[in-house]
């Protein structure tokens, strides 16, 4: 029995999409806040309260389940109490496996985003239960969102200089990691850094956009502070997310994005979809 922590989230949502192409919907459960919310989603699919915050949930929620799911909390600064209390319940109850989504070189990087993960990942190889670390890299959605925003005011604005990102989609994500669910005892002990085959840099991005529309876009280059202040005042984003965003991306102006491996495309069995190609599915 798998159980998919998150499951009413996008990447959730598409690891279920993956793996009902796979095995049945009986060996799947939904381990969610909304029981009810799951169960509207993917009606077929058990679904049980699981509230990383709560603790007194989370025995009753693994009670049957031998590979655990754990997609990474959304709340950073929170998410290392919320995945000790899942991996403190997953080794009272005897859980087979846990297959845990980190970040792209946790160990080594510089993202603010990385410690979290790190620690996280530590506690799993701590806890004595077999273990697959999914090291996903950038989401291309994280650019695609704003695409019509960029159209609109013909400039993006961005603080990763010229360094290369190498994003994939969340389904390229959840692909691999229905293949590693599907069959985790083959890939037990395995630690995946997984990224997209092709890299861009942001003035690739902003001159794609221009290609696929004819309009011209200017790139503008920003320090992250400068970065930070355009996402809360201009875009709107709420503080938190605007510094998460402007940290990945000073990172990323030395490499932190960018990927060095074809370990996605070979679990996946196909090339990641370029950049190029979804901004014209985008827009």
């Amino acid at each position: 029995m798998i159980g998919i922590t998150g499951a009413t989230g996008q990447l959730g949502q598409l690891t279920i999409k993956n793996l009902l192409n796979k095995i049945p919907a009986d060996t799947i459960v939904s381990l969610v806040r909304s029981p009810e919310k799951a169960k509207q989603l993917n009606p077929g699919i058990e679904a049980r309260a699981f509230n990383y915050d709560t603790p007194e949930t989370l025995e009753h929620g693994l009670h049957g389940i031998t590979t655990l799911f754990l997609i990474s909390g959304s709340e950073v600064g929170s998410r290392l109490p919320q995945h000790t209390n899942v991996i403190n319940a997953a080794k009272k109850v005897g859980v087979s496996h846990i297959v845990y989504t980190s970040l792209l070189r946790a160990d080594t990087s510089k993202l603010a985003l990385a410690e979290e993960h790190k620690a996280t990942e530590q506690l799993i190889k701590e806890s004595g239960i077999p273990y697959v670390i999914l090291r996903n890299g950038w989401y291309s959605e994280n650019y695609l969102q704003g695409v019509q925003a960029v159209i609109d005011s013909g400039v993006l604005a961005g603080a990763a200089g010229y360094g290369r990102i190498d994003t994939a989609t969340r389904n390229d994500y959840a692909e691999a990691a229905a293949v590693v669910l599907n069959h985790v005892s083959q890939h037990v002990g395995n630690v995946y850094e997984l990224a997209g085959d092709a890299s861009f840099t942001l003035q690739g991005y902003a001159d794609a956009i221009s290609a696929a529309t004819g309009k011209g876009i200017a790139y503008q280059p920003m320090s992250p502070d400068e970065y930070q202040h355009f996402l809360t005042d201009v875009a709107g984003l709420p503080a938190g997310l605007a510094g998460v965003l402007a940290n990945s991306e000073q990172y990323a102006k030395e490499g932190d994005l960018s990927g060095s491996s074809n370990t996605l495309h070979e679990l996946i069995g196909r090339a990641t979809p370029s950049i190029t190609d979804l901004i014209k599915q985008a827009i």
